[in-house]
């Protein structure tokens, strides 16, 4: 029924038609489409995505139609190629983050182009339907972690692309392919019986899985639904004794969302999103930028960077177990340690892809920097992407002390990354796999989106 939940998110996804896309949407959303392949390009050379496209090719046999990051003349089917592309997205934490925090385009983005590929040749997607299926993705995701008062700081029990991505990827897919109201209702249903995966994994090769399952079993959600499979047409209502949706979070409130009209607006049109400028938790972004100023600073100071100068090194972050690691030992560890992303900051000035090197996290005089770390939670720095701050204090043998503190890094929603700055970051990404002439042509492609007549172009 459309006065559920569920119906109400089921109506919204069949009734969305391409007007609801304003100029800032369909810009912001470009931004995300152009960032999100840079990323799972630059992603495809590493080697948790070695892993997952083995895997792909040697135990399953796939019907080869849908491509692959960074690997020319490789294809497998459309569900492996969204769950590879996916890995690939988030294989170096390298991809967006909205608020509520999650990772929205890494869940959806694969599974649309793998199923634009899919589809017989007369009945590809426009570019333009591509954008509005991209959007509902978005939308669903956003409108989820607003039911949640827990979705809004940084998560404990469930990594959020796992659990909303999966959602979003069966509604983009399902506004793709052009389902039925009742079997976008199933999909959503059948996608919530695929979601789900721990925080425990962060910070381990089994992360990229999350959002590569996301959008793998959204498309299967969906691709189930157009096959006549059905599922609870309540999930994602708050039914008392009877947990669905609400499973995942311990405050669940949904509301039922408006069919699109002249009045909707979507939420990315109230909330851009952050782009990364390394490929690290956003959390890092913070402490990193702290460093890069207090770093100026010491140097204004010392005339160099004279690590023997310094006594401690004090981090005033908020509290979260799993990006608090004093000591990380591999390259996912790193991605998610405030110590070392400040560290490595204050040794080199900046922090990059090379940063997560093995030989750069095991440097001696890094692992020196480490050990002067001490960490304090102050109580106004909460965890939450729109609320957090970081501070690096320099504690000198001097008795001296130099302070850098950031409230909002350059990407951030509230600071967003230029067009120069995004597109400089996609085509360094995109380099490590492909030619200029086409890192220009998939520019290009992007920019022009709405145009396309068929989207499987891209």
């Amino acid at each position: 029924p459309e006065d559920t939940v569920t119906g109400s998110f089921a109506s919204f996804i069949h009734a969305a038609r391409p007007e609801l896309l304003s100029q800032t949407v369909r810009q912001r959303s470009k931004r995300m489409i152009l960032d999100s392949i840079g990323v799972g390009l630059v992603g495809s050379t590493t080697r948790v995505f070695d892993i997952a496209l083995r895997y792909c090719r040697e135990l399953y046999s796939p019907v080869a139609v849908s491509s692959v990051y960074g690997k020319p003349g490789v294809k497998l089917s459309p569900t492996l190629a969204a769950f590879t592309n996916g890995v690939a997205t988030h294989s170096m934490d390298f991809d967006d983050t909205w608020h509520p925090a999650t990772h929205p385009s890494g869940a959806v983005l694969p599974a649309l182009l793998a199923a634009s590929q899919m589809l017989p040749p007369n009945t590809k997607p426009s570019g333009l339907e591509f954008l509005l299926a991209f959007n509902v993705g978005l939308e669903v995701q956003g409108r989820l972690m607003h039911f949640s008062t827990e979705a809004h700081d940084i998560p404990k029990r469930f990594h959020p692309p796992s659990v909303v991505g999966t959602l979003g990827s069966a509604a983009a897919t399902a506004k793709l392919l052009s389902l039925s109201c009742a079997q976008c209702c199933h999909a959503l249903g059948i996608a919530a019986s695929l979601a789900g995966a721990p925080m425990a994994n962060a910070a381990t090769q089994a992360k990229p899985l999350h959002v590569g399952n996301a959008a793998r079993l959204g498309l299967e959600a969906a691709l189930l639904a157009a096959r006549g499979m059905e599922a609870n047409p309540l999930i994602l209502d708050d039914i008392p004794g009877c947990s669905g949706f609400s499973a995942f979070y311990g405050v669940y409130q949904p509301k039922v969302l408006s069919v699109p009209g002249q009045r909707h607006e979507l939420l990315l049109e109230k909330q851009d999103i952050a782009f990364k400028r390394f490929p690290a938790h956003l959390g890092m972004h913070w402490v990193v930028d702290a460093a890069l100023s207090v770093r100026n600073l010491f140097i204004n100071y010392a005339g160099s960077f004279s690590p023997s100068l310094i006594r401690t090194i004090v981090l005033k972050i908020p509290v979260s177990k799993y990006i608090n690691r004093p000591f990380p030992s591999s390259e996912h560890q790193a991605r998610h340690s405030f110590q070392f992303n400040a560290c490595a900051a204050l040794l080199d000035g900046e922090v990059g892809l090379s940063s997560f090197s093995e030989s750069s996290i095991q440097r001696q005089e890094l692992r020196e920097l480490l050990a002067k770390v001490v960490v304090e939670h102050p109580e106004d720095n909460v965890a939450n992407f729109d609320k957090m701050y970081g501070e690096v204090a320099l504690l000198l043998h001097s008795g001296d002390v130099l302070t850098g503190k950031c409230d909002t890094f350059y990407g951030h929603w509230r600071k967003p990354l230029s067009k120069e700055s995004l597109l400089k970051k996609f085509r360094s990404n995109a380099s490590h796999v492909l030619p200029e002439e086409k890192i220009e042509a998939i520019i290009t492609l992007v920019d022009n989106l709405e145009t396309l007549s068929d989207s499987s172009q891209l």
